[in-house]
């Protein structure tokens, strides 16, 4: 406890920053030396490896195949705690383990904690017959206060017979170049006195220390992942030195934190088109009932939305969903075990290199099944049912599917430009207030960019052809009596009580949907918004001439070019055709029109401000005074807004009364594939984010790297191992719209508003037709970042997927069944890729791309990953770890994933790093099968399966648990254990209810 409190009171400091004269620890140094580098809150506080020699098994026909238990107990605890084991190494009597046993700063542990070492042998593997050979104590004093930081310990049984010897070796913290041995190897004495390496880190800057990361402790990082799992290994490399790898694997508080707000964006955009529905006015009977159908259908599905987000806001359970919630209704949205997994090696060279893939359980609609197959087919069938009701219905207007992307758009454009009009409208009034002429030129600029753009969008035939079939569902409308006749063309409107019918005569093609009368009409609104802003611009004009006729005032160059820019249709027409916002006449004006004002008050400034009634032709003689200006404008503001209002309004409901028109036949098939396809989307949403986070934060120093984001965006490359068989071939359907659909997102880094974590958590924004995510940073992070991210700009990203069935059921899929959808995702993914290094290569330089120790260049990789996809060779890997590799070339994003992201993705996660160990880091050949085999049987993956095994145990409190991480799956594998443990758990809860 002294030690306690004397390293409260001093900086705590690596225990190889101190020199001594003797080989004797002070007890300070050593509490220091548990303390752990402040600089990486990664690294362990110890670190040791062990290897046993002369084992001895009761058969000395059979050599042992033994793993070490590390369990260890700090006084005043009374029992021993289980920390960590070592991998199985088989048919040795002197076994040497890669994998290390570390304390980390969360252990605790301190020079009084004592460890034992049991060294267990594995009779049957599949049976899981074990039992302990011996072990051994030690406390942790003694091994810091050996000269050479190595024991030498007998094993002992459990008769306390002799049964082989254990060696532990500390590993020295923060090795550099010169220390990639362990401690025991370092020379001892320099010139008769005792020596221990001074750390380097702490000349280090804070700045380069950055460029790493931590999961644990990092303020961004830290408020997205947790649960972190951690574990050590040293790999011998070919040159004799030795890799030191931490692998970790962490949850993301987001598995929950983006369904919420996901769930909540489409409740809002569904609510938004019932109100859009309801808002279109009277309808004939006809297209009331259709409208009442379709917006019971949304009411629906709305309320299915609503039970979905109040199941999501009381889950009070982990932060991930388990494999066997896959088909849990209440967390339907929720990605299955998703994880980033993490590898940090360093090198002989002392530098850390980190990679990270993301790992998920397919995305798929699993709750709803798939007995009708995957989406794709689903959208096939429903594009196939929707030609066919076009065909069979009675309206002769079809929309072909440009229409209706259009429409939509319209209708976005609409919401915000008419926005955006009333603010600028606002600005300029206040800036008249102020009487800035500097502020009323930049405002006035931008009101009539903004008013303007928003006249050209309403200025289609598309907008035309819809305002006239709304016109067509009124009541009282009838086209036939009212319209004009033509000699070519006429326009025959019927609107029957109990028929839709909308008929138009002569060509049967889309220009002769538009009636000339009613273009003119439509005409006369939009021109009113553009007449309006002329008469603005002449105004402010005028004041301003008046403001600077004293001093020499001359004609203002940008007010000239604003009255030159009035629109080309404005131009041929100056004559203005005003109709009241409040009503629309229903026959056309014969000509010439009686204007109809807004107002009484825009009537007179419109006489006031128009050239033909210019009353400002000659100089004034009165003299200025306060709110001349704001009194000017503001009736002429006024109008504009006003006409802004009836314009938007009546183009928007016409697009909405289109889209209604569209989706009327087959709106059922429509919101039931629409909400699949929410469930799927944002499962990969949620794994897309986890992504694009950790990469931003891992590169936040690489220049080259935050120049490709802002230029041609960010890779996203998605591994998935589905077969192409049963169920699995719906799910790899889902999970490669889900993907596509990904292309839809764009990222936006702002700064951060707090340091708190909830301010550090993404924020989504839009709705189907495009979703921006914000990821906020923390103000030290944001300066980082280039002026073009730092100013906004949308960040885009490029999916792309590539499958590779590797299960019994992909071989049955190649001997019985269809793989064609597997090579058409690997064939459009690969178009995707081959493009977006194109694009690379036209605007980027190649120093943009991390180092690699590889001889092979990316457009050879790309060309033996295009000759491995149009190979048609069963469970072709090579595709996948081609594929791999030019993403983390390309300084893509890694996503991995199975059907419920454990057996296989750990299988493919553990080979992939081990291939990187090999490739880039020069681990030796002859341990890549043992190393295989230890990250597969005590790394981090394991963990996966213990979270999903025990179901509700707390993942925030995890430990590895030896004998569950054997007896469990082994349990699982044998049917005779599998049956003795149910015969006793149920005897066990009888006795238990009887006792009760």
């Amino acid at each position: 406890m002294a030690g306690g409190r004397e390293r409260g009171a001093r900086p705590q400091r690596p225990w190889s920053v101190y020199r001594a004269n003797t080989f004797e620890l002070s007890n300070e140094m050593i509490g220091l030396a548990l303390a752990g580098n402040s600089q990486d809150p990664d690294e362990p506080v110890l670190e040791f490896s062990v290897a046993c020699t002369e084992l001895v098994t009761p058969a000395l026909d059979r050599k042992p195949n033994s793993f070490v238990a590390a369990s260890c107990t700090t006084p005043p605890q009374a029992f021993w705690t289980k920390h960590a084991q070592t991998e199985v190494i088989e048919g040795t009597s002197n076994p040497i383990f890669l994998s290390s046993v570390a304390f980390f700063q969360e252990s605790n542990i301190n020079q009084q904690t004592q460890v034992k070492l049991a060294v267990y042998d594995v009779k049957d593997r599949s049976q899981g017959t074990m039992y302990m050979l011996g072990s051994a104590l030690f406390p942790v004093k003694e091994l810091l206060q050996d000269k050479n930081h190595r024991l030498l310990l007998e094993l002992r049984s459990a008769e306390n017979e002799r049964v082989g010897n254990i060696s532990v070796v500390a590993w020295q913290m923060e090795e550099k170049r010169d220390q990639r041995t362990p401690v025991a190897h370092l020379p001892d004495t320099i010139n008769g006195r005792t020596v221990l390496p001074v750390d380097e880190s702490l000349t280090e800057s804070m700045g380069v220390r950055t460029k790493y990361a931590s999961l644990c402790k990092d303020t961004l990082l830290h408020s997205v992942f947790g649960g972190t799992m951690s574990r050590m290994y040293r790999f011998p490399t070919t040159d004799g030195n030795h890799l030191r790898v931490l692998e970790q694997m962490a949850e993301s508080v987001l598995s929950l934190n983006i369904p919420r707000q996901f769930v909540k964006l489409l409740l809002e955009e569904d609510a938004v088109r019932v109100c859009e529905l309801e808002e279109l006015g009277e309808l004939s009977p006809c297209w009331e009932n259709l409208r009442r159908q379709i917006v019971s259908q949304y009411q629906t599905i709305i309320l299915t939305y609503q039970e979905t987000l109040t199941d999501l806001t009381d889950y009070r359970g982990p932060s991930f969903k388990a494999s066997n919630l896959k088909a849990e209704r209440k967390l339907e949205f929720m990605p299955t075990n998703l994880h980033v997994q993490r590898m940090r090696v360093q090198d002989e060279l002392g530098f850390d290199h980190t990679y990270d893939v993301i790992t998920i359980g397919a995305p798929a609609a699993h709750c709803q099944g798939f007995k009708n197959s995957g989406l794709r087919k689903l959208i096939q069938k429903f594009e196939e049912a929707k030609k066919h009701s076009a065909l069979s219905s009675s309206q002769s207007i079809v929309y072909i599917p440009q229409d209706i992307v259009r429409a939509k758009e319209i209708i976005a454009h609409i919401n915000t430009l008419k926005t955006q009009v009333s603010y600028y409208a606002e600005r300029l009034s206040r800036a008249a207030k102020e009487r800035s002429a500097n502020g009323l030129e930049r405002t006035l600029a931008i009101l009539a960019d903004k008013t303007r753009q928003l006249v050209t969008v309403c200025d289609c035939k598309l907008l035309s052809s819809a305002i006239q079939a709304l016109n067509a569902a009124r009541p009282e409308y009838i086209a036939s009596k009212a319209s004009p006749s033509a000699d070519s063309e006429q326009v025959v409107l019927r609107n029957d009580q109990d028929t839709l019918l909308a008929k138009w005569s002569g060509r049967n093609s889309r220009s002769s949907l538009h009636a000339d009368w009613h273009e003119e009409e439509w005409e006369k609104v939009w021109l009113n918004v553009d007449k309006s802003l002329e008469c603005i611009i002449q105004r402010v004009d005028k004041l301003l001439q008046k403001e600077r006729r004293p001093s020499d005032g001359s004609q203002d160059s940008t007010h000239s070019d604003l009255q030159a820019g009035v629109s080309k249709k404005g131009n041929e027409r100056t004559r203005a055709f005003w109709i009241n916002p409040g009503s629309i006449p229903q026959e056309p004006p014969s000509p010439p029109p009686s204007p109809s004002l807004p107002s009484s008050s825009s009537l007179a400034a419109l006489s006031s401000a128009c050239p033909e009634q210019d009353t400002y032709g000659s100089p004034s003689t009165e003299e200025a005074y306060p709110g001349e200006w704001s009194e000017a404008l503001y009736p002429l503001l006024t109008t504009l807004t006003e006409c802004v209002a009836m314009m938007s309004d009546k183009a928007k409901k016409s697009m909405v009364f289109l889209l209604m028109q569209d989706s009327a036949p087959t709106i059922a098939m429509d919101l039931s594939l629409q909400y699949r396809r929410d469930v799927v989307f944002c499962q990969t949403l949620t794994a897309l984010i986890c992504g694009f986070i950790i990469k931003l934060r891992n590169c936040l120093r690489d220049d080259g790297f935050l120049r490709q984001l802002y230029t041609i965006g960010l890779l996203a490359q998605f591994e998935s191992l589905l077969s192409t068989y049963g169920e699995e071939l719906a799910m790899l359907e889902d999970m490669s719209v889900g993907i596509m659909d990904l292309r839809n997102v764009t990222f936006k880094v702002t700064q951060a508003t707090g340091s708190s974590a909830p301010d550090m958590l993404p924020v989504i924004t839009g709705n189907r037709d495009g979703f921006n995510v914000r990821i906020p940073l923390p103000g030290t992070m944001f300066d980082a970042l280039p002026r073009e991210i730092q100013n906004g700009m949308l960040l885009r990203v490029q999916p792309v997927l590539f499958n590779v069935g590797i299960n019994e059921q992909q071989t049955l899929a190649e001997k019985f069944g269809d793989t064609s959808l597997q090579e058409i995702i690997n064939l459009e993914s690969l178009a995707r890729l081959n493009s977006y290094y194109e694009q690379f290569k036209e605007v980027l330089p190649e120093d943009c791309l991390p180092r690699s120790r590889s001889q092979t260049c990316l457009p050879e990789l790309l060309r033996f990953l295009g000759q491995n996809v149009h190979a048609r060779k069963n469970k072709n890997v090579d595709i996948l770890w081609q594929a791999a590799e030019i993403c983390r070339r390309l300084n893509g994003v890694r996503f991995t994933s199975c059907k419920s992201a454990k057996d296989r993705t750990a299988m493919s996660v553990t080979l992939e790093q081990c291939l990187i160990l090999q490739h880039e880091h020069g681990m030796a050949p002859q341990v890549f099968t043992q190393a295989l085999d230890c990250m597969r049987s005590i790394g981090t993956r394991e963990g996966v399966i213990q979270k999903n095994l025990s179901g509700l145990l707390p993942v925030r409190d995890f430990r590895l648990d030896p004998s569950l991480l054997y007896s469990l799956p082994l349990l699982a594998l044998s049917p005779n254990l599998l049956v003795v443990w149910i015969f006793l758990s149920v005897a066990y809860f009888l006795a238990k209810l009887r006792c009760s």
